[in-house]
């Protein structure tokens, strides 16, 4: 580093005078700067860049354009490993590991390593039991088991597929290689060899690990996308995303600062950290993507965030109350306290409906046909009832409950409540008379589960948001509905 000292300020006119000098220099050392760009790296660690140059160009040339080339953080900085470690080999006279973990970055990057340690997001690969794990292993894929119950070979469906959004569970063969079956793999929630969980480069892709490109919505796009989480999809199509294209390559020069807050960086666009992960002028940077979500919409029922996860078994707990505090905090860098207040009141009748129309009964008729051996309660999806309950919450009804939290109206309605109402009314419900009137004809204890089934789900389609479809809609609102019906013929008659 060249560090120029000036002896004493000179006066305006003695600047003026020398400011052509001054010129030359600057760009004189510029040029020379650049010229030895490689060799900065190269009094580090010579072989790495003089070798890597030629062998992986690609990834010399994204350091050499990162913040870690500019403050000097080379190669061995972030790949240098101790003899022992479970990844650790010899490479070209030095004992280094492939994987750069979260426990690597901490040396440098604590408090980012430290919230992002305990957000959902570095739990992501713990998805072993899920559902969503059965399909890709078993249903739609092939995972092998020695006689011993060990997964010898995994699914190839959840090694190219599930595995490189949640991440996988890190396995060395010897000499540092790393099973193919989990390696390469920037999952979320990766497990690593060292015991941490995550992977920074899933957001900061290596090796230049810009801000600026972590900040883009299509950086979280790359997972949450999709039938069953189409965040990127209701983003593109919600007034933000509208406003975050008009605006991007304004942006996009501003968006490597350190601080990118709202009202101040920006006015309008928010991106998906913005509001999830940004500051705003009175809230910090945070790297606990979940900190500022008052609701669960993962689950076939919505819970408050904090109940859920206490139910896991989490202790410490930041309330929902406060955390929804912090995502009005980001509200109202745009927007007024009652446009904010009265789009939450939205955003959670929308849930609350969900839940009570649907999600609710419907959890409830599948667990009574499940626990009273309608269906077989230890095959996952083997009846056709197990994929209609799933779509009903896992892809219709999260669709919805994410359309209404990111102002996505076709997704809320079209691509969501529509399709969960159809699902549950011209599937679900069929699919369960069906199961009762089987079980019914066999007598016995079957017959006496199916008429329990079927008299609580009586019950259901008589209450009083389901009771349209038995023909038993109330005299007044009938009249009201014929009413509007026919002035709206009438208009469009014209």
């Amino acid at each position: 580093m060249i560090i120029h000292k000036h002896p004493g300020r000179p006066s305006m006119k003695t600047r003026s005078r020398n400011q052509l000098f001054y010129t030359i220099t600057i760009c004189t050392i510029m040029a020379a700067l650049v010229c030895i760009d490689a060799s900065a790296a190269t009094t580090q660690d010579p072989g790495c860049v003089s070798c890597h140059t030629k062998k992986t160009p690609g990834i010399v040339g994204q350091w050499k354009e990162s913040k870690h080339s500019k403050a000097e953080i080379s190669c061995l900085d972030c790949h240098q490993a101790k003899e022992g470690e479970p990844d650790a080999f010899k490479h070209a006279g030095k004992t280094i590991a492939t994987i750069v973990s979260p426990k690597d970055c901490a040396e440098c990057h604590e408090k980012e390593a430290k919230e992002f340690q305990s957000s959902h997001h570095a739990n992501a690969g713990m998805i072993l039991g899920s559902l969503d794990n059965v399909l890709a292993e078993v249903v739609e894929g092939h995972t092998i088991f020695n006689e011993k119950g060990e997964k010898i070979k995994n699914s190839p469906a959840a090694v190219s597929g599930c595995l490189q959004c949640h991440g996988s569970e890190i396995k060395v063969i010897g000499d540092g290689k790393l099973d193919p079956d989990t390696w390469p793999n920037t999952g979320m929630g990766r497990l690593n060899p060292d015991g941490s969980k995550g992977s920074c480069s899933a957001c900061h892709l290596r090796h230049n690990f810009s801000i600026a490109q972590a900040r883009q919505p299509e950086n979280c796009g790359r997972c949450h996308m999709g039938p069953d989480h189409p965040q990127i999809e209701i983003y593109n199509e919600s007034k933000h995303g509208i406003a975050f294209a008009a605006n991007r390559e304004k942006y996009t020069k501003q968006m490597d600062k350190m601080k990118w807050i709202p009202g101040v960086h920006y006015e309008q666009g928010p991106t998906c950290s913005s509001c999830h992960m940004g500051a705003t002028r009175t809230l910090p940077v945070t790297h606990d993507v979940g900190e500022r979500i008052s609701w669960t919409l993962r689950p076939a029922i919505s819970e408050k965030i904090d109940e859920a996860a206490k139910k896991s078994g989490l202790t410490n707990v930041k309330p929902w109350e406060k955390r929804r505090d912090d995502m009005k905090n980001v509200c109202s860098s745009c927007h007024g306290p009652n446009w904010v207040e009265n789009w939450y009141k939205q955003y959670d009748g929308l849930v609350n409906l969900y839940n009570e129309k649907f999600g609710k009964p419907a959890t409830e008729l599948y667990k009574m046909v499940n626990s009273k051996g309608l269906i077989t309660p230890d095959i996952p999806f083997d009846d056709k009832i197990d994929f209609t309950y799933y779509f009903l919450w896992h892809h219709e009804g999260r669709r919805a409950r994410h359309g209404a939290a990111m102002m996505g109206p076709d997704y809320t309605q079209w691509h969501g409540m529509y399709e969960v109402a159809e699902r549950f009314y011209m599937e679900f419900i069929p699919e369960l008379k069906d199961l009762i009137h089987i079980s019914a004809a066999k007598g016995g204890e079957k017959a006496s589960s199916a008429k329990a089934i079927e008299s609580r789900m009586s019950e259901i389609l008589n209450s009083e948001m389901h009771r349209w479809f038995l023909g038993k809609m109330p005299e007044a609102e009938k009249a009201a509905r014929k009413k509007a019906s026919d002035e709206f013929k009438k208009r469009y008659a014209q």
